[in-house]
């Protein structure tokens, strides 16, 4: 018997992963997160399988249908929104299954920042512009910021950001950001990146929150900072430069040979 950890993707139920789909198919016990994860994917399952929204449990009823699981046998489809490993809070559950004696394993799947750039046909990292991307949140209720990885210490970076949980912190993600971005840095806000009523906004970090408010997104949204989003002037990657060798082409040898 196996827990296998699966990351449904962004909402399209076609951008799963075809194992995560495979095993979503073949387990006889699914446990999904209801409120992300859509239900044309779990309705893969089985038709006797026990498929139950984990939405409503807490961590304990959670384990519990896992243990029961594992005393008959039946491997379970743990299904989880995006990529499980960021922001998937599978760390504490495979915590508890250690302490249990029962195996698992993890099927990465597509995250939100990548799903938003392929929809809007936008590269996060642009030759001599944006090298690195950074996903991250800020601090809300449900819990704090480790003391080195504030928005202003990563705003220091000018780095393209991709803001998870933040979507009420505007105010906050605005003041920190301008002074290394300036407030007329591009930023999309992000509703809900490939599901049928998904939104963009493409906006600066000085209206953004009005255009928020003015949509009434209160949840549910990535914020994506950084100069990639808007009109910017970039030279080509050296990657099919016809003068740049590389391991596979060398374009010397080439040169010689002609």
């Amino acid at each position: 018997m196996t827990v296998y950890f699966i990351g449904a993707g962004p909402g399209a139920p076609d951008l799963i992963t075809v194992r995560g789909l495979r095993l979503i198919e073949r387990c006889p016990v699914c446990l999904y997160a209801g409120s992300l994860v859509p239900e044309e994917i779990v309705r893969a399952a089985p038709e006797d399988a026990l498929v139950k929204d984990t939405a409503p449990m807490h961590l304990d009823e959670i384990i519990a249908e896992i243990e029961a699981a594992h005393a008959r046998g039946e491997d379970v489809a743990r299904v989880h929104s995006g990529d499980p490993s960021i922001y998937g809070a599978i760390a504490e559950q495979m915590r508890r299954l250690d302490a249990l004696g029962i195996p698992y394993d993890v099927v990465p799947g597509v995250p939100a920042f990548a799903a938003t750039a392929a929809r809007l046909k936008t590269e996060l990292t642009l030759p001599e512009i944006a090298q690195t991307v950074i996903v991250t949140r800020t601090e809300m209720k449900a819990s704090s910021m480790p003391e080195f990885e504030t928005l202003e210490i990563l705003g220091k970076s000018r780095a393209t950001l991709a803001i998870h949980l933040s979507i009420r912190n505007l105010t906050h993600i605005r003041d920190t950001l301008t002074p290394y971005y300036g407030e007329d840095c591009p930023v999309v806000i992000a509703y809900r990146s490939t599901w049928p009523d998904e939104l963009f906004i493409r906006t600066t970090l000085k209206d953004m929150a009005e255009e928020v408010r003015k949509a009434k997104i209160t949840r549910t949204a990535l914020i994506m900072v950084g100069k990639v989003f808007g009109h910017v002037e970039f030279r080509d990657s050296d990657l099919y430069n016809s003068d740049f060798s590389h391991v596979l082409r060398n374009v010397g040898k080439k040169k010689a040979r002609s």
